[in-house]
């Protein structure tokens, strides 16, 4: 890559007949573009911190593209997500860290020193055999940088700890995953589904053992405030109800591990279904002049199913697939 502005003008540039490499350069080279003297003054204010709300939001716009199967929309959103990496790592060449091309280098040599089935001389006939492989490169890197002394997240942790590199920065759910994947890729894991829904089952046993412990916690919220109307919880009780509450969504996330489903996935498409369904009530309230606070719990019960009822027959526009 070049370090000076523009490697050709971008007035003049024409997509016909560009190569890949000529169209990463120009995005590039805009994005040096707008960091530099006479630039975008939001762009050149960035930091890596601001930027980063930037990268999940874009992140997610990508998965949600594809849970719609919206193609146009998700090559509009994947470009957002490499823009991420264009201004990262500008704002790391300003600061003479590393430039694009390191994190090109780097990745190229990543992607063939985990491919040694692919670019070198070992074998792996299956998908198993390919993640065991993968997850024994990625430890034996781990321990070499640490040798090196070079990385902080990787001074941080022992590499010879399966779960070290897993980030706690991570959505939990995600983060779930991979601590339960790592450990599975070991055999610590349950020989058998079963046995999860067993786990489950006395997780949510405990969780309303502790919560006899609270009067009337098993009654409804009164209206408004979520949560409002609830007693007061005691810190040490509400500390217990809250690790119930996450060794639950542990085995949750175990449970769709086992089924091969990603978890953060799936909690996304039902809170879209939650949305969809809830959207609908308050139209038909509103087609009556009333709002879901002037609702009895019954009508809004009762209109509940009816979204679901018509779903299930595709008349809200929607599928009822789920």
């Amino acid at each position: 890559m070049h370090d000076t502005l523009p490697a050709y003008p971008l007035v003049i540039y024409s997509s016909f007949m560009a190569t890949t490499g000529e169209r990463f350069e120009r995005a590039v080279s805009i994005m040096a573009r707008l960091r530099g003297p006479g630039g975008c003054p939001w762009d050149r204010e960035q930091t890596f911190d601001s930027i980063k709300p930037y990268t999940l939001e874009e992140a997610y716009e990508v998965l949600e593209a594809i849970d719609n199967r919206d193609w146009d929309e998700l090559r509009g959103e994947l470009g957002d997500l490499l823009l991420q990496v264009l201004f990262y790592s500008q704002m790391a060449q300003e600061e003479n860290r590393f430039s694009i091309d390191d994190v090109l280098e780097r990745l190229s040599n990543k992607l063939v020193n985990r491919h040694p089935h692919v670019f070198g001389d070992v074998t792996a006939e299956t998908c198993a055999e390919v993640l065991r492989n993968w997850e024994a490169l990625k430890a034996e890197e781990k321990k070499s940088r640490l040798q090196a002394g070079g990385g902080k997240s990787a001074q941080m942790e022992s590499a010879e700890s399966v779960l070290a590199g897993v980030s706690s920065a991570m959505p939990a759910l995600l983060e779930a995953h991979k601590l339960s994947s790592r450990a599975a890729h070991v055999g610590f894991d349950w020989p058998e589904i079963a046995g999860l829904f067993e786990k489950l089952e006395e997780e949510v046993d405990e969780l309303k053992t502790e919560l006899k412990h609270i009067p009337g916690a098993t009654k409804p919220a009164a209206k408004g405030i979520a949560g409002s109307g609830k007693p007061g919880v005691p810190g040490e009780l509400r500390h217990r109800l809250e690790e119930e509450v996450g060794d639950m969504f542990f085995v949750l996330v175990n449970i769709a591990r086992y089924l091969s489903l990603d978890p953060e996935s799936a909690l996304k498409k039902t809170n879209r279904k939650f949305k969809r369904r809830f959207q609908w009530m308050e139209e038909q309230l509103r087609g009556a002049g009333r709002t879901p606070q002037q609702a009895t719990m019954n009508e809004l019960e009762s209109l509940w199913q009816r979204s679901k009822d018509k779903e299930r027959l595709g008349q809200t526009g929607t599928s009822g697939a789920d």
